[in-house]
């Protein structure tokens, strides 16, 4: 009987898996290269990239840097430490401690010796936690602001913090990121270059899990200790640095996250800020985006800089990467049903009909797919309803190619920027990107199809509790951090998150 059904399925199915599998990576090897050129184009330009045009202009936009905080108490001192040593002209970094019930405020309170202010604040986007009070450094000549609100999650607290904020660009930046010191003035050079048309751009975010950190810098980059992290980096490097350069150079990026993007403020507030409705907030931001400036038929770019580099910790355990899994997956199968009517639209473009179909068909649907094939190909062995032949096609197919794409990314990344300067970080790298196929991918599928089940059936909205461990340094004078920055001058940062 078990023979028989598994027979009729795989007869139905089997090719059908074949074939999904060696679309959806062929569509991946497609954005590598469309990255890749990308990546030539950017490497040509850099010597006449005019960053310190940029920096000296007083044409500049200023930029407002908003932080939600929920109980980061483990590494915000260090994460404002970096923010406020970013090179740009003129910015304020605008922390938003949304309800925290650990000592965030208080750290940072005793760090830069806050004061309450008064301050009017407007409602140009929708709330719902109520400001409690502002503060400001009272003797320091930081541009930090720290607002303390009633919490309402994170979508509530950046839609405050764009409320609060004074400048025309609004950054929004993760609790735990460190960025580069130049981060900031490249990823808000599209607005200089094309201060018209740019709506929005991203930048990379990279795995600081065992890099080592001295007063809020990156100082020496190093593979994780731990293989959990380092299959992450493999896989952040895949989609985050390579895929979203690729869905850009073709004007369809879809994502920019929340750890690390920068937008116009008036165009957030024209949107009604941030949707309290969706768990995917930032991808959310950004479709809606596209959906607005479409329909009124404005010429505008949404572009993602691969220079850039925001550090973030990855999850070090299974427990906090399945939340994350989870969450994101839920994420995206909300902002597809939310906005369905995009979806095979010509009114939308290439959005409406490349790149929503393509999240679809290889996003929403291919964890399911990639379960599928799990199951039933070694069902079939088993009852021999599958020879071996093409047993191995579809490993091939399946994993061999995936294999063959991390090693082509790990190239043209190697190449492009050289980020791991070690042989052994690069050969932990290879042995990466082989388990990542072994177990991990086969997991991170299970937890995305109970995101998306989740998203199906409904439920509350949590902003969930971030496990950090934060950043672990020596105490050092600010000179000495930034002239000596030895690795044996401070501690070696391990961390998990979920967002």
């Amino acid at each position: 009987m078990l023979r028989e059904w598994v027979v009729e399925l795989l007869a139905v199915t089997d090719v059908f898996i074949l074939t999904y599998f060696l679309l959806i990576n062929s569509s991946y090897l497609v954005l590598i290269v469309l990255a890749t050129a990308e990546f030539v184009r950017h490497l040509r330009r850099v010597p006449f990239a005019g960053h310190e045009e940029t920096y000296r202009s007083p044409l500049t936009e200023p930029v407002s840097v908003l932080v939600p905080a929920h109980n980061e108490a483990a590494g915000i001192v260090q994460s404002v430490q970096a923010m406020l040593a970013l090179r740009y002209p003129v910015f304020e970094v605008i922390v938003i401690d949304d309800g925290s019930t650990d000592d965030t405020f208080e750290r940072l309170r005793a760090e830069y010796g806050l004061v309450e202010v008064p301050r009017v604040v407007p409602d140009a986007t929708p709330t719902r936690g109520g400001i409690i009070s502002i503060h400001v450094p009272k003797e320091r000549p930081d541009p930090l602001v720290v607002v303390r609100k009633e919490n309402g999650g994170k979508t509530d607290a950046l839609n405050t913090g764009i409320n609060v904020a004074r400048h025309p660009l609004v950054c929004m930046v993760d609790a735990d990121s460190i960025l580069d010191p130049q981060a900031l003035l490249s990823v808000a050079k599209p607005f200089s270059d094309d201060p018209v048309r740019t709506a929005a751009s991203g930048g990379v975010i990279r795995v600081a899990n065992g890099c080592t950190v001295v007063a809020g810098r990156i100082v020496d980059v190093r593979m994780p200790r731990r293989w959990l992290p380092r299959v992450q980096v493999v896989e952040y490097l895949r989609a985050f640095l390579l895929g979203r350069t690729g869905w850009s150079r073709i004007g369809g990026l879809l994502i920019i996250s929340g750890a690390f993007g920068i937008f116009r403020r008036s165009l957030l507030v024209e949107i009604g800020g941030l949707a309290h409705d969706c768990i995917g907030e930032d991808a959310e931001l950004v479709v809606r985006l596209h959906r607005h400036l479409r329909r009124q038929k404005r010429d505008y770019r949404i572009v993602f800089v691969a220079e850039p580099v925001s550090w973030s910790e990855a999850p070090s355990t299974l427990k906090v990467l399945g939340k994350q899994r989870r969450r994101w997956h839920r994420g995206i199968t909300e902002i597809l049903r939310k906005h369905k009517g995009m979806i095979l639209n010509p009114r939308y473009g290439r959005i409406g009909l490349v790149a929503m179909p393509y999240y679809v068909l290889f996003e929403l649907l291919a964890p399911l797919i990639e379960l599928a094939g799990v199951i039933l190909i070694p069902l079939g062995l088993y009852v021999g309803a599958v020879n071996t032949r093409f047993a191995l096609v579809f490993i091939a197919v399946a994993y061999g190619y995936a294999l063959l794409l991390n090693l082509v990314a790990l190239t043209v990344e190697e190449y492009s920027f050289h980020r791991y300067h070690r042989w052994t970080d690069l050969v932990a790298s290879v042995l990466a990107s082989i388990l990542e196929n072994v177990g991990y991918r086969q997991l991170t599928a299970l937890w995305r199809v109970m995101g998306m089940w989740s998203a199906i059936r409904g439920g509350k909205h949590v902003w969930g509790e971030m496990t950090r461990t934060g950043f672990q340094t020596v105490q050092t004078q600010p000179f000495e951090a930034s002239e000596t920055a030895r690795p044996e001058a401070s501690a070696v940062k391990e961390g998990a998150e979920t967002r």
